[in-house]
This record gives C-alpha cells, sequence and structure tokens, in this order.
C-alpha cells in the first residue's frame, strides 16, 4: 500500500512537470529543471495552490485576496535599467530610466536563480499584444501562485497546441521573498525592479505589489514597438457600434479604466494598448482596476467583477466574519486593486484590436482646480500635453504618497517610457494627422478650488462630457478660448450646467483663481523648457499660451 502510494505520488509529479510545460525548459532560464515546477495552471488550480500555501483567502463571493505587504504600489526609485553597448543610445536615461551595471544585474540573476531553485516555481507562457503580427511572447516564473493566477489573469493565453514548443522573447522572473544588498548589488534598497533589454530579462524582488510584472512588460513593449512605426500608449480604449474607436490617455487614479468601462460601447482594454498601420490593440488580457470608493452605483461593472471568482483583490480591507469588502475603508492603501480576465468583462472585445481611433481623450487630474473639464485640442495642442502629461499623483499609487502631487510625467506614462518622449509624441502626431482623429483634454480632479478646498469633479458630468465628445455631439457646440491655457471650451453639453465647463465660475473667488491658473501656466512653461530643442517649432508655438 506504502509503495503504491509513493509511486502515485511520483506519477503526479511527472504530470505537473509535464502539465501544458514547452519544450523550451527553465534550464533556459538558468534553474533546474528537476524542481517541482507548476506549468500553464488554471485558475480552479491555482486557487487550489494559493489557498492551501495561505498565500491569501477567498471573499464572500469566491475572489481571492491578498496583501502585498509594505508595497501596495509601485516602486519607481527601485526600478533600474541594464546599461550596454547595443541598446544604451536608445535609452532615455534620467530619472526615470536610471542605469544599472550588467554585473550587478548578473550578481542579482544569480541570487534569483539560487532563490527560485530553493522552492516550488509558478510558470505562465502568455502573450503580450492582441495583434499577432505585433505580440511579444512572455514567460512570467513566480514563487507564489497567486501571483501567477495574476499573469493568467491580466495576459492573453496561448492556444494549448502552441505551449508545447512556447519559446519566450522577455522572460520575468518574481520573487517577493528576495531581497537586494544595496550595498554590494547596487540597489537603492531591498527591492528591484531590473530590466534588461538586451536580453529580454526582467528581475523582480523584493515587492509583492503585482502590478511591478505587468508594467515592467509594458516597457519592453515601449521599447521594441517605436522602430516598428508603432506607438505603444499608456490608455484604454473602446469602440462603439458604428466603429468609433476612442483611446483615453491618463496616469493611475485618472480614470482610464472607468471611463473606457462604458456598457454601450465594447471594450477594447483598460491600460496598455499600440497603435499600428491598422489600428489599435490591446497589450493585455485582463483588467487592473483600482477600488477606492467603489460603488455598485458609479461603476457597475467593476464592483460586479470584484465579487467574481477568478478576480484577484489586492490590498482591500475584508470583514473577517462575513468576508465582505469595505472599499471605503483606507486604512491598508488607497491603492487597493482588483484584477480580472477581459473575458469575464460582458461587453469586452473577443479579439482585443479595433480601428484607428477617432477620438483621443487624454486624462488629467488637477489638483490645483483650474483646468477645464473638458477643451478640445488642436494637432499641436495635442502633442505638447503629450508630452506634457500634466496630472497628479493620486495617493497611494505610489509608495509614501498621502495626498494629491502635482506632476509632469510625459506620454501620460514616462516611468514606463524607455525611449525620448519626443519619439513617442511624433508618432502620435503622425498618426492624428493621417487618420484625422480628434483630442480631448479631460480634467477629472478638482473644481471650485484646489485640493482641500473644491471637490472631486462629479463622474456623472465627466461621463456626460466625454459621451457627447465620442458621439460628435460635442463638436458640435461653439467654443471659446481660454485665456491660460489656450486651450478651446465648450459653452454648453447636455447634461452637465454650463458653470461647470467654465472653472473660473465654480471658484468662489475669481482673482484667486487667476492666481492659481499663472502658478500653472508657469509650471507648464518651465517643465517644457526640457523638450524644445528636440520638437518642431509648430509645437513649441502651441504652448500653454499659443493657439496653433
Amino acid at each position: 500500500m506504502r509503495h503504491r502510494r509513493i509511486e502515485f505520488h511520483r506519477e503526479s509529479i511527472l504530470q505537473i512537470l509535464g502539465h501544458r510545460a514547452s519544450s523550451h525548459g527553465l534550464e533556459h532560464h538558468g534553474l533546474d529543471k528537476g524542481k517541482i515546477t507548476y506549468w500553464n495552471l488554471g485558475t480552479p488550480e491555482l486557487f487550489e495552490h494559493a489557498l492551501q500555501r495561505q498565500e491569501g483567502e477567498l471573499t464572500s463571493h469566491g475572489a481571492f485576496i491578498a496583501m502585498t505587504g509594505e508595497h501596495t504600489g509601485r516602486s519607481p526609485n527601485d526600478r533600474f535599467v541594464v546599461e550596454e553597448d547595443s541598446t544604451k543610445g536608445d535609452i532615455w536615461w534620467g530619472n526615470v530610466n536610471r542605469p544599472i551595471a550588467a554585473n550587478k544585474f548578473e550578481g542579482l540573476r544569480h541570487k534569483m536563480i539560487e532563490h527560485l531553485g530553493r522552492g516550488k516555481m509558478f510558470v505562465q507562457d502568455c502573450y503580450a499584444g492582441a495583434d499577432p503580427a505585433n505580440r511579444l511572447k512572455v514567460r512570467v516564473v513566480t514563487e507564489n501562485a497567486w501571483h501567477s493566477l495574476f499573469v493568467r489573469n491580466m495576459f492573453i493565453q496561448p492556444a494549448e497546441d502552441d505551449l508545447g514548443e512556447f519559446e519566450p522573447e522577455c522572460t520575468v522572473l518574481q520573487a517577493p521573498s528576495l531581497t537586494a544588498d544595496p550595498g554590494t548589488d547596487g540597489t537603492t534598497s531591498g527591492t528591484f525592479i531590473l530590466v534588461d533589454l538586451a536580453q529580454g530579462l526582467i528581475l523582480v524582488g523584493g515587492s509583492g505589489y503585482a502590478g511591478e510584472i505587468k508594467k515592467s512588460i509594458f516597457s519592453v513593449m515601449n521599447y521594441l514597438l517605436p522602430a516598428r512605426g508603432i506607438l505603444p500608449m499608456h490608455c484604454s480604449a473602446n469602440v462603439g457600434d458604428t466603429g468609433d474607436a476612442a483611446i483615453f490617455f491618463g496616469l493611475s487614479g485618472t480614470g482610464k479604466t472607468t471611463l473606457s468601462a462604458d456598457s454601450s460601447r465594447t471594450l477594447i482594454g483598460d491600460d496598455e494598448h499600440g497603435w499600428g498601420p491598422d489600428g489599435v490593440f490591446n497589450f493585455e488580457g485582463g483588467c487592473y482596476a483600482k477600488t477606492i470608493n467603489l460603488t455598485r452605483e458609479a461603476e457597475p461593472e467593476i464592483f460586479d467583477l470584484c465579487h467574481t471568482f477568478g478576480s484577484i483583490i489586492e490590498n482591500v480591507v475584508m470583514d473577517p466574519g462575513t468576508r465582505e469588502l469595505d472599499f471605503f475603508d483606507s486604512s491598508i492603501t488607497e491603492n487597493g486593486r482588483v484584477s480580472y480576465d477581459l473575458s469575464a468583462v460582458p461587453n469586452a472585445s473577443e479579439t482585443g484590436v479595433t480601428g484607428h481611433p477617432k477620438n483621443i481623450v487624454m486624462l488629467t487630474c488637477d489638483a490645483f482646480g483650474v483646468l477645464p473639464p473638458i477643451s478640445q485640442l488642436t494637432r499641436n495642442q495635442a502633442m505638447y500635453h503629450f508630452l506634457s502629461g500634466y496630472t497628479a499623483k493620486v495617493a497611494g499609487t505610489e509608495r509614501g504618497l498621502k495626498e494629491p502631487t502635482a506632476t509632469f510625467s510625459t506620454c501620460f506614462g514616462a516611468p514606463f517610457m524607455p525611449r525620448h518622449p519626443t519619439v513617442y509624441a511624433q508618432l502620435l502626431g503622425e498618426k492624428m494627422a493621417r487618420h484625422d482623429a480628434r483630442c480631448w483634454l479631460v480634467n477629472t480632479g478638482w473644481s471650485g478650488g484646489g485640493y482641500g478646498v473644491g471637490e472631486r469633479m462629479k463622474i456623472q458630468h465627466t461621463r456626460a462630457m466625454v459621451n457627447a465628445a465620442l458621439d460628435g455631439r460635442l463638436g458640435k457646440a461653439s467654443f471659446a478660448q481660454d485665456p491660460n491655457f489656450g486651450v478651446l471650451v465648450p459653452d454648453s453639453c447636455i447634461d452637465v450646467p454650463d458653470t461647470v465647463l467654465n472653472p473660473k465660475n465654480t471658484w468662489s473667488d475669481g482673482a484667486a483663481y487667476d492666481a492659481q491658473a499663472r502658478v500653472l501656466t508657469q509650471r507648464f512653461e518651465q517643465n517644457f523648457i526640457q523638450f524644445e530643442g528636440d520638437v518642431e517649432d509648430d509645437v513649441k508655438a502651441a504652448a500653454i499660451r499659443g493657439t496653433a
């Protein structure tokens, strides 16, 4: 009897090792192929492993909830790009893309391999990119089952017949329990997110925040695609019944996911896309939405998907008795998240691709409360605002951030852009001109005063303005040029009070508004100095006070 049990156990291990496993095994990454490795497990299997390993718990509705520990958001100060000869001339080096020596990377790679080799490993082989002609084969190796489930939620699954010969072009090795030694490893702390573009290898250690995985892969796509004439974008996308595609640029917390999740339009994706010769395509196969203050009334689809088997909830307070989620409790973080497979979204696209966008929406969360809630931009103004990337970092999206802070994040995604921003801006301008796309600047931030004085823009008003822009009604309105920012502001919009459209009218003190507006225009001008030597004269002329 005992011998039969031992024999069954061995057969089970062999089945696990060969279960949807690629012939291009872990030995190609320096990992021991003899270790117990779980290959391309499905959602129920990963749920079982995660629960057995006590990596998290089930909510009352069957979602999986995990806590990521110290890191509940990205850690940009711990991200580095390997400096080596074949790619260093293409990188925009600076505060965003900070170099790390190749030998330091190799040292941490060996530490990672040794660390992962001491336990069980979970492998997911997947695609980044819904366009077969421009997708990236990605392999993610994790020490936790729930991170493997996150990868399965967030990226595109190959056909099962393709898994046997899957050979990755980019590999992520992730181990939250492994920390670096800054003194010897060249990092700023025990946390590290290292990207080697030449090898197509990413190391993530010291952080359990799942978003580090997806954003690292996004960074690789942002490096590769411009050379093919494809614009990689930190944006959501959807499309109407008439094929009127729209894209929504914006940093975390500005409304990309919320505004693209519209039941009347087909969702292409909520965060990362490419704009190629045939149109727009999603990089991912899932969504990663913020949950703070989430209600069914305001965001029904996201709310319902927080209560669905297969979804992962991160860093949200849960009642230990009822296991009900409290989206209004920010004691852990304001950056609570839910990840879910796009196939669970009722109106999601089955293909992840659509045509060229007719409308471009640039979302900004203005902490000063002086930008118009919606305005129309010319092509050159669009390039200017794309390079500027003004918004406010919202509390919780980065470690240590407690309240909105004004910032300029070029291309509405500077932390993920390896190349110089003008590379992406030029592609945007060319595609706008070629496909006659209209651009709108939408402020989802404050109205009636800055942070602490005014109130956050009502989501109902923002939705009404965006819907009117996308269906063409707003384009037929009369417009007036804003005296501070040079953008064109509509005089009226259906379902929105006229006083809301002019931001100065929402302030009780007009002089105070003018003073704050001057402060912000000066910040725009100061920030844009860094790009003046690299852009066309027409873009310079479309600066804050320009009209071209």
